[in-house]
Parts: structure tokens; C-alpha cells; sequence
């Protein structure tokens, strides 16, 4: 199975070799269409620290490095301005 693969903004890079990336997922109510954006935050772990806030990144899923972490920077799409 392949590895799942999600993009979103760093919301935080405090601590050391993690971020906080905020990913938003878009669907529709099922009884009024009206389309809903629900947001999720993951932590995933950024070897070299090169993420700031607002870079916008792709996170890809692996095996469990801590606690609660479950995922690893694979690319800064765009770096924050």
C-alpha cells in the first residue's frame, strides 16, 4: 500500500526537529452540498529545522518516531513570505 502524502502550513516550529502542520480537508454536507472545511494538525518530524511559520509544506505518513508523531517533512512547497 502506498504511503499516504498530505499538504499543508506549518503552524509551528518550536520545538526541535518537529512541526506542526496544519492540513485543511474540503467535502460536502451530505444533506445540504454546502462544501465544509474541517482542519486537522500533525506533527511531523523536520530533520534539518529548515520549516518556519507559513511555509507551506508536504508531509509524508511513516513509521511512529514518538509519542505522536507519525510523519516526516518530504518537501517545502513554498517558503513563507
Amino acid at each position: 500500500m502506498p504511503k499516504k502524502e498530505k499538504q499543508g502550513t506549518v503552524i509551528s516550529n518550536k520545538m526541535d526537529k518537529t512541526i506542526v502542520v496544519k492540513v485543511a480537508d474540503y467535502e460536502a454536507h451530505p444533506k445540504y452540498k454546502k462544501i465544509i472545511e474541517s482542519n486537522r494538525n500533525y506533527k511531523a518530524h523536520d530533520e534539518k529545522n529548515v520549516c518556519n511559520e507559513g511555509d507551506i509544506v508536504r508531509i509524508v505518513e511513516s513509521k511512529p518516531i514518538s509519542g505522536d508523531k507519525r510523519w516526516v517533512l518530504s518537501e517545502v512547497v513554498e517558503k513563507a513570505k
